[in-house]
């Protein structure tokens, strides 16, 4: 198969995790027959640099007619520490998902075998977690109207939503449990929030269409406890862009580390796929950065174009390099460490 596939590094440790997903995606298309043309493109702090836009309009042409996007991260700290920084790298991240139509954010959980016990929590809570979080993208509270007013001692953010962006969610939610443990858990603040009413009434709605999938609603500070209590509870979740954004990083935690945890960010068209971790800015340039989640982020991508076998083989590499210690020093706990870059070599060299 001929694969184009744009990849936009971005900041910070992007360039070198994703150099890492691109060894092990070479690797996998050489001994696959596949033929892989990579794209680059600038986004984040390093367009703004170049270009002064976060998402400049090339980048979009790029990702727009490519078959997938495979992205780093962005962010860096001198926009951070300048709250009237007028141009933002994040603001590349929320045009990208608004021009692609990135609606839903797919965040896998599951733990590794080799790495159980370094989780910050009991082996007997999170032993066989596997569940995932579908997380709407391009409504809420981000896209919603803001401002300040009286003299800018008061500001508003307003979520708000349409039926039609909670109903196509919903729908991706419910093939996935289809395909899954037929379970759904629509979670949202529908005690409170009228945005949240509009969400549970609209899944309520569409629950006749899926009847094998079982449907439960709970409201998102109990998901936010029982996540940790008792993650294997869960099957696939579906949520509001801000509640997805927090539940996400907390779920991140079962695994052991947030530089393991892959996602995708999907649409009607082109889809992105992206480790869940910052950019990471104090490693930059350092070779340390883990790269883990950017591979099983290529393995997702994989696994979408329909590519089973080659998705499997990457995740079948990657718990190898785990159960043998070929980790970067976040997971080394002070035995050997090695460096982003051998891992990724180690890692091809293994496929």
């Amino acid at each position: 198969m001929k694969l184009n596939i744009a990849l936009l590094a971005g900041d910070g440790i992007g360039p070198e995790v994703v150099d890492q997903a691109v060894k092990v995606s070479d690797a996998i298309a050489a001994k696959y027959d596949h033929e892989i043309t990579w794209k680059p493109a600038l986004t984040g702090a390093a367009a703004i640099d170049a270009v002064g836009e976060p998402y400049p309009d090339e980048t979009h042409e790029i990702c727009a007619s490519a078959d997938a996007v495979l992205f780093g991260a962005i962010g860096h700290p001198r926009f951070d520490n300048d709250p009237s920084a007028k141009v933002r790298p994040e603001q590349g991240l929320l045009k990208m998902r608004q021009k692609l139509g990135l609606f839903a954010n797919v965040r896998p959980t599951f733990t590794f075998p080799s790495l159980i016990d370094k989780s910050p929590l009991k082996r007997e809570r999170i032993e066989g977690t596997d569940l995932i979080i579908l997380r709407e993208l391009t409504g809420g509270i981000y896209f919603g109207e803001r401002g300040r007013k009286d003299d800018n001692h008061t500001a508003f953010d307003t979520m708000t939503y349409q039926r039609f962006e909670i109903e196509r969610l919903a729908k991706k939610g419910f093939e996935m449990a289809m395909k899954r443990s037929k379970k759904l858990c629509c979670v949202d603040k529908a005690n409170v929030l009228e945005s949240s009413r509009l969400w549970r009434e609209t899944v309520q709605a569409m629950e006749k269409d899926y009847p094998e999938v079982e449907v439960s609603y709970e409201f998102v500070d109990a998901t936010a406890m029982r996540l940790i209590q008792w993650p294997k509870g869960y099957d696939v979740i579906i949520t509001a862009n801000l509640f997805g954004d927090i539940l996400t990083d907390e779920a991140s935690v079962i695994s052991g580390s947030m530089g393991l945890m892959p996602s995708s960010s999907v649409g009607s068209k082109v889809s992105l796929y992206e480790p869940i971790h910052g950019s990471y800015p104090q490693a930059a340039g350092k070779d340390i950065a883990n790269p883990l989640a950017t591979v099983l982020s290529a393995a997702m991508l994989f696994e979408d174009l329909e590519l089973t076998k080659e998705a499997e083989e990457i995740r079948r590499v990657v718990n190898k390099s785990l159960a043998e210690g070929i980790v970067t020093e976040d997971l080394a706990e002070g035995g050997k460490s090695y460096k982003t870059s051998e891992v990724g070599d180690w890692l091809a060299k293994n496929i």
